[in-house]
């Protein structure tokens, strides 16, 4: 019999050195913390499409995700998802662009593509413009692209979708993010939940107002819009560090 083994059949000596070790192991709460703290600095080597770093990238989140913060320039998924947009289609930014609550390394890559970059947002200081989202002070038909990733579940969408038709020219487009889940017919509301700390639990942050489900194409066709979609394939989610099925919505006022 081994040493180990000996310990173990002991009638007290085994069941303590069982219950110090059981912590320790892989699924114990100290082995678990372990193996969480080494994800933290990265785990598979990734390659960024804001600004071509490549190595492990950072968690980021709360609860973590793991390869989600390149540690270069700080872009996460939503950003890395919308740059390999542009590098497929170019073209999708013109003329006149407003960026509502606007990313630093989104709008670096779109201010070089933009005949005229204007920032935008209500609350948010050294923007170009305040701007409310569900009532915008601009005249009919004078913009020719609208960036809004991951504002409108802080907003009414019902009175901000036709907003952005309406400032929109005829063939103008929408590029809207949002945190969805395709699972859910229906995007989750609920006017009880009024507290910060309640609108975390129940729509992921303390600001938002909803949690997208999967008739946000109908809240965007219903407001007046022609809608495309672009999600990056397996592959891309893997190489990029990636959120798997997220969506950019092109959404497009009819010409």
């Amino acid at each position: 019999m081994s040493i180990k083994a000996a310990i173990r059949s002991m009638p007290l000596i085994g069941p303590f050195a069982r219950s110090i070790a059981r912590p320790f192991s892989r699924h114990g709460s100290v082995g678990y913390s372990i193996a969480t703290l080494r994800k933290l600095r990265g785990v598979h080597a990734r390659t960024c499409t804001v600004c071509n770093y490549h190595g492990k990238f950072r968690a980021f989140g709360d609860p973590p995700r793991w390869d989600a913060r390149c540690p270069s320039c700080g872009s996460l998924e939503r950003h890395r998802l919308f740059a390999l947009l542009l590098k497929q289609r170019p073209g999708l930014v013109r003329g006149r662009l407003i960026h509502f609550a606007p990313e630093p390394n989104i709008a670096a890559l779109v201010k070089p593509l933009a005949d005229q970059y204007q920032s935008a947002d209500l609350f948010m200081s050294g923007c170009d413009l305040a701007l409310n989202l569900e009532q915008i002070d601009l005249a009919d038909g004078g913009v020719d692209v609208f960036l809004a990733s991951h504002v409108l579940e802080h907003v009414n969408d019902h009175k901000a979708l036709p907003e952005l038709r309406r400032c929109l020219r005829a063939g103008g487009l929408a590029i809207i993010m949002v945190p969805i889940v395709e699972g859910w017919t229906e995007s989750y509301e609920n006017d009880e939940v009024t507290t910060e700390r309640d609108r975390e639990l129940h729509f992921g942050q303390f600001d938002h107002v909803r949690y997208y489900g999967r008739d946000i194409r109908d809240r965007i066709t219903d407001a007046g819009f022609d809608l495309e979609e672009f999600t990056a394939s397996p592959a891309e989610c893997i190489e990029f560090g990636l959120a798997r099925g997220e969506t950019v919505f092109l959404a497009t006022r009819p010409a």
